[in-house]
């Protein structure tokens, strides 16, 4: 059985979206002021994975950013997360 999903997007729609995407994390970010100097003791895990554990620095930028969000959101001070 083959299930297709379904999207307003063709495939050249969704693949020129993508390369937005992809192009706007790399220049955004580093044109983003710079983070915290705290931001590396920030550890845990997002999205099944160890936020320590990404070699691709973009990658941990993002997830640090995921993390900070998530535990904001539970209502966590900032100084605790950064552990200050």
């Amino acid at each position: 059985m083959h299930v297709e999903p379904k999207s307003s997007f063709s495939d050249l729609a969704t693949g020129a979206r993508i390369t937005r995407t992809s192009a706007f994390m790399v220049t955004g970010l580093a044109k983003a002021p710079s983070l915290n100097t705290n931001v590396s003791s920030v550890a845990g895990v997002i999205c099944g994975y160890r936020i320590e554990e990404f070699e691709d620095p973009i990658m941990r930028q993002v997830r640090y950013l995921d993390k900070l969000v998530d535990e904001l959101a539970k209502g966590r001070a900032m100084e605790k997360i950064l552990r200050k």
